[in-house]
């Protein structure tokens, strides 16, 4: 089998690969997986754990989340086989994760369908040491947290550059809001008067509204709103779930990118190809590496 082409030269950004396949979608033992840089590689180990421990031939409603680490995850639900995909259900986040989820193959779902999900795997731009998360760097967070809330389980997918003790300590750009167009101004000097810095200590730019980078305008999500990116000092980001209580309050605020006591683990990708599993109970595992092919392939044949 020829090798898989890469992306081409004159890509700037770096495409994630999927796995090779066969045309029946199943994962050749055969054939290596694509040598990634150590970022990329180590998103996919995440990836590769996470459904491998949470998503077994009884989970038939799955949510799909968001973000860079998501195209493994599709990836890994791909290799597990046709057998165990038969009856299965994909509930995406948004517009991305749909895109993903048809392209596989995978028969789509909608929340409205399905309000309670077996699990849902998700990224994250962030992750404390209590597994709380900022979320909506990608301008989801709404959808996101619906399908967090609906899932009898929710699990984090991230490399090891998301993993912090205290959240906004790598993550600077502060903590996304969704909120409707005609009350962003009202929501911005709400949010100055919470303790919002509209210019951070190091002189760089700090609340504002997020701004489209290949269009005129402000970002807009896949509900029609805007989002406002919120920096705050550290010793209010200790205190993540009254800060979301607070900004939630603000009238004009549609959805907080603040995800506090719900994910059940958080899986980080490392350097080294070791996984790191942070579980709800405070329990660390470190896994020295992960399969290229899952042992449900074989179990659902």
């Amino acid at each position: 089998m020829a090798a898989l082409p890469g992306p081409p030269s004159f890509l700037a950004k770096f495409i994630p690969p999927s796995q090779p396949t066969t045309p029946g979608r199943q994962l050749p033992t055969s054939i290596p997986l694509p040598v990634l840089p150590a970022v990329e590689a180590a998103k996919r180990l995440a990836a590769f754990a996470a459904v491998d421990q949470n998503i077994g031939l009884e989970h038939k409603i799955i949510g799909v989340g968001s973000g860079s680490t998501v195209p493994y995850v599709v990836d890994r639900i791909v290799a597990q086989g046709p057998a165990a995909n038969s009856d299965r259900v994909f509930v995406p986040t948004s517009f991305q994760s749909k895109e993903l989820i048809i392209k596989a193959g995978l028969v789509l779902g909608d929340v409205d369908q399905y309000p309670r999900l077996d699990v849902t795997i998700d990224g994250a731009d962030e992750v404390d040491d209590e597994l709380n998360s900022i979320k909506g760097g990608g301008a989801c967070q709404l959808r996101e947290k619906v399908l967090a809330e609906a899932a009898d389980t929710w699990i984090i997918v991230a490399d090891y550059r998301k993993n912090s003790k205290v959240l906004g300590t790598t993550w600077k750009k502060g903590i996304p809001i969704e909120v409707v167009p005609f009350a962003y101004a009202t929501v911005l000097r709400d949010l100055a008067k919470a303790g919002a810095p509209e210019i951070l200590p190091d002189g760089t730019p700090g609340l504002t509204l997020r701004m489209g980078k290949m269009k005129a305008g402000p970002v807009i999500t896949d509900n029609g709103n805007f989002v406002i990116d919120a920096p705050f000092p550290v010793e209010m980001m200790k205190d993540p779930a009254g800060l979301l209580r607070r900004i939630k309050m603000m009238t004009g605020v549609v959805e907080v990118g603040l995800f506090c006591d719900m994910a059940k683990a958080a899986y980080f990708g490392n350097e080294d190809g070791s996984v790191q599993i942070r579980r709800v109970d405070g329990s660390v595992e470190t896994l020295s590496s992960v399969p290229d092919t899952p042992v449900l392939a074989q179990q659902a044949a």
